[in-house]
């Protein structure tokens, strides 16, 4: 028995094949167990195992037991140990390709050069590299002419680059810009046909959204001029307008009065301050940073409307407009003398107010008339128009109290001197009287039943704050803000 198994062992397929019986179980737990792991890792290179576990492994295994079958007589040209040696080839190029590059760009790190590669470049690899390595691999195993391979595609490639010269130019510079990444999808360029938000880039052609539709740039024209890209710069984006006064404006005051337009704006960056400067001819520029380079436009828009009602009431001159038809002494008087009951006086008595500084003033819609954390200046009884009175609430937020329309007053903490913490906000366009804070203190001493409505006032204020407040389930502060 011992000599027949000796006699067994010393057969050359015994050992290949004991090793296939063996080993391939083996080889088979052992890589299953490792894509097991990597998979409850979530490890981009499960998939390569498992080519290897499935694949690979029993190729290996047919290739060794086909080398111990004797080959069949009549073609000695087409055997199988070389057609499964061919497929093991394949696989061996599939495996070794794909694990670099795993270990190249799928595991590059973020902003390295290897993440910047575009996956297409990466993919035209991989299929040279494939075709390549299979015409080697059948010239060593088949013994296949791979010269001439070579061959026809250099000449192939001369051909089709001269008839496609510039279609492939424009791939080119596509490919080229998806290489660079001067922009991603999402970024604002500016270009000199016009600017827009990224929202596509293919090998042929960027598409921009502009406000009106999209712009479709080829890469070859983008990669032969310069534009900017407004959403990587080192400082938020700053828009700028160019305004003139009139000459007897006062430089100092007129930059006051733009920015406190400009830091009133919806998109103005929060942590940028907007400042002015002084042109020649009465011209002056003003800056400020937004939250976002598509603001631009609406944010310059909104800027110039709400300087005109600035400069107004400021007395200013915007563009050298000398006129002013609401805020005449006329109108202002009228306003006074319907009001005169209101602050128990009699109509001369009023009407005198315009000449101690009473006057018209006009707020665009979205104005804040009044900010929160600041001391009244004076009195403002709404002619027209209506405003949201809100208080801030917990995280940031601002909560509605109460609009308040015609004949209502603003600023009624001014007497006692206290911060308003309630931020005022015109709705529509709105117009007011406006009595400075020395007016007002003057008729309280002469006149103690205007000092009791003011105070009733705020106490009214005071409950609709509360109630405010309560039905939005916030604890009422100890000291509670008003208007």
């Amino acid at each position: 028995m011992i000599e027949i198994l000796a006699d067994i062992a010393a057969e050359p397929w015994f050992w290949p094949t004991v090793s296939v019986i063996v080993g391939l179980p083996i080889a088979l737990l052992v890589l299953g167990e490792w894509h097991t792991a990597m998979v409850r890792r979530g490890s981009p290179g499960a998939r390569i195992v498992l080519l290897m576990r499935n694949v690979l492994a029993p190729l290996g295994a047919l290739i060794i037991l086909f080398t111990q079958i004797p080959e069949a007589a009549g073609n000695a040209e087409f055997t199988w140990p070389k057609v499964a040696a061919t497929a093991f080839g394949f696989v061996v190029i599939l495996v070794l390709l794909n694990g670099l590059n795993l270990a190249v760009f799928v595991t590059a790190k973020e902003g390295t050069w290897r993440n910047r590669i575009p996956s297409i470049f990466v993919d035209i690899a991989r299929v040279l590299l494939i075709a390549i390595c299979l015409a080697v691999l059948f010239g060593w195993i088949w013994q296949a002419d791979i010269g001439g391979f070579f061959t026809a595609l250099g000449i192939g490639s001369i051909v089709i680059g001269l008839a496609l010269q510039n279609a492939v130019g424009s791939v080119l510079s596509g490919l080229f810009l998806l290489f660079e990444q001067p922009f991603e999808i999402g970024d604002f360029i500016l270009t000199p046909d016009g600017k827009g938000r990224v929202i596509a880039v293919n090998w042929r052609a960027t598409h921009l959204d502009t406000s009106n539709g999209i712009l479709v740039i080829p890469n070859s024209t983008l990669s032969g001029a310069s534009f900017r890209n407004l959403s990587r710069a080192t400082s938020p984006y700053e828009a700028s307008d160019i305004v003139r006064f009139a000459t007897d404006d006062p430089p100092q005051l007129v930059m006051d009065v733009m920015i406190d337009v400009a830091l009133g704006l919806p998109e103005r960056h929060p942590d940028e301050t907007p400042y002015a400067i002084p042109l020649a001819k009465s011209k002056y520029e003003i800056n400020f940073a937004l939250t976002s380079p598509a603001r631009q436009y609406m944010s310059v828009g909104l800027f110039r409307k709400r300087l005109w009602y600035a400069a107004r009431r400021a007395g200013l001159h915007l563009d050298r407009d000398l006129t002013d038809n609401f805020a005449t002494p006329q109108r202002t008087r009228e306003h006074l003398a319907r009001l005169a009951p209101r602050f128990y006086l009699t109509v001369p008595e009023a009407v005198a107010l315009a000449d101690q500084g009473a006057r018209l003033q006009q707020y665009g819609e979205g104005e804040v008339v009044q900010r929160a954390g600041a001391v009244p200046d004076g009195v403002r009884v709404i002619i027209s128009g209506n405003v949201e009175l809100s208080v801030p609430a917990s995280r940031g937020a601002m909560l509605r109290v109460s609009q308040l329309g015609r004949d209502d007053v603003l600023g009624v903490t001014a007497l006692t001197r206290q911060v308003a913490g309630a931020e005022v906000v015109a709705l529509v366009d709105l117009a007011v009287l406006f009595i400075p804070l020395p007016v007002i203190d003057a008729l309280v001493r002469t006149h103690p039943d205007l000092a009791r409505d003011m105070g009733q006032a705020i106490d009214a204020r005071l409950k609709l704050v509360a109630q405010a407040l309560i039905d939005a389930g916030e604890l009422p502060p100890a000291s509670l803000p008003v208007a």
